[in-house]
């Protein structure tokens, strides 16, 4: 896979177009643009289009629409995960070539009986940092021959990253540098820690690739050098700094800002209507009005930036 090392600092803002955006989107995106700006670097926008069964046109549009009336411009192409599937395709067969990934059949159904079964006999099934329980991984010692049997069942299946092995082929800990607020309010060199994922998810059988998989390979392909996005994925950087060090891929530096919440305590999602960009718009508020709803000043956010190492 190329992978481009940039001059100058690189940014991205990269959105699903399943819903219209909305505040927490408008944050995220304000910022990595000011942030590429005041420091000289590129602000790119990507649009992560894989799940062709929720992602629609008039979405696209809808967010180069909002972005543009918020006063952001973009580098050119935009880039679509859905032109590129030949990408995630190679990326995964070099995993398979290291003999890391391997064949899942169990549905969420099947899963969620062999953790209650469990349960129900005392024992604590680990479950991942957002409190889905870690996929059992019964496939996984099965012979070759096995899992090429199980590929070829016609029964559905996804494509999941031996984790265990995978950190054991690295041999040494892994850590990621962050200059935003963390979980915790840490900043500095953060230990990653991808077991506490289990064995996520890289590709399905009716899907060509999963976030975890595209995310990383894109950065790389784009030059992508300081990933800015929400406390939500925090926690996800550690999946991602394995696959990037499977994979000779570079590290950029991440930033990982407030989450804007709802009435209810929640982070905002495509749903919530009242606090898309769109609805805010034609309801006559300003881009002024935006920013100072999100009181969105990048002032602060620039302590711990840099331009790209060598």
């Amino acid at each position: 896979m190329p992978i481009i090392r940039p001059e100058q600092p690189v940014f991205r803002f990269a959105p699903s177009p399943n819903g219209l955006l909305h505040l927490g989107h408008a944050l995220s995106a304000i910022i990595n643009h000011d942030l590429a700006t005041a420091i000289g670097g590129r602000f790119l926008l990507r649009i992560e289009d894989i799940d062709q069964t929720r992602c629609r046109p008039d979405f696209e549009t809808a967010i180069f629409e909002d972005l543009a009336w918020l006063g952001l411009s973009w580098d050119e192409p935009v880039r679509r995960q859905s032109d590129h599937l030949d990408l995630y395709a190679a990326t995964l067969e070099r995993l398979e070539g290291m003999g890391l990934v391997y064949p899942s059949v169990l549905s969420r159904g099947e899963i969620k009986a062999a953790v209650a079964a469990a349960e129900a006999s005392g024992e604590a099934w680990p479950r991942d940092p957002d409190g889905t329980p870690l996929y059992p991984g019964h496939e996984r010692d099965m012979s070759p021959g096995e899992q090429a049997d199980l590929v070829a069942s016609g029964r559905p299946f996804a494509w999941r990253l031996d984790v265990a092995k995978a950190v054991k082929r690295i041999g040494e800990p892994l850590t990621w540098q962050e200059t935003g607020a963390g979980q915790s309010g840490e900043t500095g060199r953060i230990a990653a820690d991808p077991s506490a994922w289990g064995d996520v998810i890289l590709s399905r059988s009716d899907a060509a690739t999963s976030y975890h998989l595209a995310v990383v390979a894109d950065d790389a392909l784009q030059g992508v050098t300081h990933v800015v996005r929400g406390r939500d994925l925090y926690h996800a950087t550690s999946i991602h700094r394995l696959l990037q060090r499977l994979l000779g891929l570079p590290e950029p530096v991440y930033h990982h800002h407030r989450l804007i919440l709802g009435p209810d305590g929640r982070k905002l999602s495509k749903s919530n209507g009242d606090s898309g960009i769109a609805a805010l718009r034609t309801s006559g508020h300003s881009p002024e009005d935006i920013r100072r709803m999100l009181a969105a000043d990048t002032g602060e956010r620039m302590r711990g930036f840099h331009s790209p190492r060598a």
